[in-house]
């Protein structure tokens, strides 16, 4: 009686917040609940993490350079067309840099920001595929817990973005990552095509200043949000998670960044999040 009770009010309350929702994405491809994004991002963390490692244990690395490099240079040519229209609909049309809320109206340019953010959700799970990849050809050293954990996490909050504040300054930092993104597949392309193109990546070594200029970017314009007087952004919860998720990974950058250029020490080779990985 008493999981009852509970299940009850569980459901009344997910009724009740889901009431304040973006009505213009009702039927959108996975926009109905946080659930089937919930259940996808649980498989992957099954699969790579124990179904996918159990099922390599006793065969031969498969041979990806072909759909590798297919995919790499197809995410590139996504964030390019991510890029121009998250630049199109806000970005270099009109934004302030500062308190941009969001605009639920359905104006031509406001339809075609919420599109932009649905598709750079729909992206993430794209990107699940980096890991897949990494278990296929048994590199699992690679999948380390910060790489799932970036992974996992950046589809499922993006569930809540889009249904609930798809526009405003909660997008700037999807517009850099795509901007980042562009750079960053475009040299894991590159790698991917062998050996011989190895010499057209000469600029390896400023991939890391790359991502961390982009991380103090993202925690120095959400963090304008608590200086700011009157800024009536509607989710701030919203503006929290993104300067958290930025910290987090800035953190991470300037010690990696201290290791391997500060203290001397060796350069270690990096994975698409940045994590060190070794080969």
């Amino acid at each position: 009686m008493a999981l009852s009770n509970l299940t009850s009010k569980a459901v009344l309350l997910y009724d009740e917040w889901i009431k304040d929702a973006d009505p213009r994405v009702e039927g959108w491809p996975l926009m109905s609940s946080p659930f089937p994004t919930t259940i996808i991002v649980g498989t992957y963390i099954y699969f790579v993490t124990s179904l996918g490692p159990k099922l390599m244990e006793n065969k031969k690395p498969f041979e990806l350079r072909q759909i590798m490099a297919f995919y790499n240079f197809s995410v590139v040519t996504l964030s390019i067309y991510m890029t121009y229209e998250f630049l199109m609909s806000g970005w270099a049309t009109g934004y302030s840099f500062r308190c941009d809320i969001v605009d639920y109206s359905r104006s031509p340019t406001a339809l075609r920001m919420l599109r932009v953010c649905w598709l750079y959700y729909f992206s993430k799970f794209i990107e699940l595929l980096d890991t897949v990849f990494f278990i296929l050809r048994k590199k699992n050293s690679q999948v380390t817990f910060l790489h799932v954990f970036h992974h996992s996490i950046m589809p499922w909050t993006w569930w809540f973005g889009v249904k609930f504040a798809a526009g405003g300054l909660g997008t700037f930092h999807a517009l850099l990552n795509s901007i980042v993104h562009v750079i960053m597949y475009t040299y894991y392309g590159i790698c991917s095509l062998g050996p011989a193109y190895h010499k057209y990546l000469w600029w390896k070594k400023h991939m890391t200043t790359i991502q961390l200029v982009q991380f103090i970017m993202v925690t120095g314009h959400i963090g304008q949000i608590y200086v700011m007087e009157d800024c009536q952004y509607q989710y701030p919860i919203f503006m929290f998670i993104i300067w958290l998720y930025g910290s987090l990974f800035l953190v991470l950058f300037l010690h990696f960044w201290y290791h391997a250029y500060t203290k001397g020490q060796r350069l270690p080779k990096m994975t698409r999040n940045g994590i060190r990985k070794d080969q």
